[in-house]
């Protein structure tokens, strides 16, 4: 039996515009069947994303945060951990584990980013709903 409900994980940096991509992922699944789960930041959500998608109670994890450059190189490497850890938790579990996770190279806490960045983080929970739904689709279809 195919698995209904679906984990989210957030990040709590900058959780005001991360918890978004619940609202749109919410959108296309039903809040009822999306388990939530807050991690610190980016970088804990591939070992959080594993877990959840090694316990076979999940048709797929989604993982959402926002890695900011801060003027220096680190955020490449989070970013980078962040979104190669998410694939092989995937892989490893056979669960498809998505990101939501952006890297934007300029963002700063005025009022025009926070709003440009919150409806963005909108759209990428729907993209990650619709990801997860058709993902599920093909991978019925393969076992039918």
């Amino acid at each position: 039996m195919t698995p209904t409900r679906y984990a989210f994980v957030k990040a709590n940096w900058h959780s005001d515009i991360v918890d978004r991509a619940l609202e749109g992922f919410c959108e296309f699944i039903p809040a009822s069947q999306v388990d939530v789960f807050d991690v610190p930041g980016a970088f804990e959500m591939p070992l959080l994303a594993r877990d959840l998608a090694s316990t076979g109670t999940y048709a797929a994890v989604a993982c959402a945060a926002l890695v900011v450059d801060g003027g220096i190189y680190r955020h490449d490497f989070v970013a980078q951990a962040v979104v190669d850890g998410l694939m092989r938790a995937g892989l490893d579990s056979g669960v498809p584990v998505l990101s939501v996770s952006l890297t934007p190279h300029h963002f700063q806490e005025t009022e025009h980013h926070l709003a440009i960045y919150s409806e963005h983080f909108v759209t990428k929970g729907r993209e990650a709903a619709s990801a997860a739904l058709m993902i599920g689709k093909a991978r019925a279809a393969i076992a039918a």
